[in-house]
């Protein structure tokens, strides 16, 4: 009878207010969420897993104060709105990267500060107890401000890495960052030049400029390989597509465009995975030739690591 009744209803385009009332509500109390996405990727890079996770993001006012500082607004503006980027502002991530090597566990920077660092370690399923190695591709601060906690070290039974001619600086220059965070673990800490290896299947490589010591990763494993390359390039259009845009936080541009140059062109050359510490999360992607003026061009990785 019930269905009878509701048929005669509809036949005669008569509503049933309760329901739709009550269906009009639910839907309208429903509260916004807001913008959100995965903290971490993993994959295969042959024998070893990569997890990039993701230690921050926030947006920055004024990306021509940032990028491309040595080029014309009309140039900057041109490029940006060409890629659909604003020139009011830009989104900046911060992404460690965690390389489980069956040996050891290995973690690329330490990010912008122990909580948020540890917090996203632990959505990738690590304890910061377990991390065996840790790496510093350089000393700015958010790549060195979790290495401590309150005055604690926050990877208790890490060793750790990083080039000697970073530290050899850093420990020069009176840098308080440095002080507090880097230089107590100096004893447990390894020098690396050009061509040295972390660990097996993981090789320093010199890419000077963004800092005097700056180094980059590169991972060959079965075949398989992935190089880390940190601030080498900031921002997939304004730095990586465009080597010779200065970036502010570049030590020394000249250099830093060079080295851009090189390791960006072997990635490009040798058609494999990069992972760089600022591009989009989860900041996982390919190099390839540009076209229009600019010299290379960032591809995000879109499930060819999905094996």
């Amino acid at each position: 009878m019930t269905e009878l009744t509701r048929r005669r209803l509809l036949a005669t385009g008569a509503t049933l207010p309760l329901a739709g009332a009550m269906a009009s509500a639910a839907h309208a109390e429903a509260p916004l969420l807001g913008a959100s996405f995965g903290r971490h990727r993993r994959f295969m890079i042959g024998g070893f897993e990569v997890t990039t996770i993701l230690g921050g993001t926030t947006p920055r006012e004024g990306p021509q104060g940032i990028f491309g500082m040595n080029v014309s607004p009309e140039e900057f503006a041109s490029v940006s709105a060409a890629h659909f980027l604003s020139t009011d502002v830009a989104q900046f991530y911060f992404t460690p990267t965690v390389v489980n090597t069956g040996a050891a566990l290995v973690l690329f920077d330490t990010g912008l500060n122990a909580a948020a660092t540890t917090a996203a370690l632990a959505d990738a399923g690590y304890m910061p107890d377990q991390i065996d190695i840790v790496v510093l591709t350089h000393m700015h601060g958010d790549h060195i401000g979790g290495l401590m906690n309150d005055g604690v070290p926050t990877f208790a039974n890490a060793r750790y890495v990083t080039g000697q001619a970073e530290f050899d600086h850093w420990a020069a220059a009176g840098n308080e960052g440095f002080d507090t965070n880097v230089r107590p673990m100096a004893e447990k800490m390894t020098f690396l030049g050009d061509g040295q290896d972390v660990v097996s299947g993981i090789t320093g490589m010199a890419a000077f400029g963004h800092t005097p010591g700056h180094m980059v990763y590169r991972l060959e494993s079965d075949g398989a390989g992935l190089v880390i390359f940190a601030d080498l390039a900031n921002h997939p259009v304004w730095s990586l597509a465009r080597p010779d845009w200065e970036v502010r936080f570049d030590a020394d541009k000249a250099a830093a465009a060079a080295s851009r140059r090189k390791v960006l062109g072997m990635i490009a050359a040798d058609r494999i995975p990069a992972v760089g510490y600022h591009m989009p999360f989860p900041s996982v992607g390919y190099v390839a030739p540009g076209s229009d003026g600019a010299e290379f061009r960032w591809v995000p990785e879109s499930g060819q690591l999905m094996g």
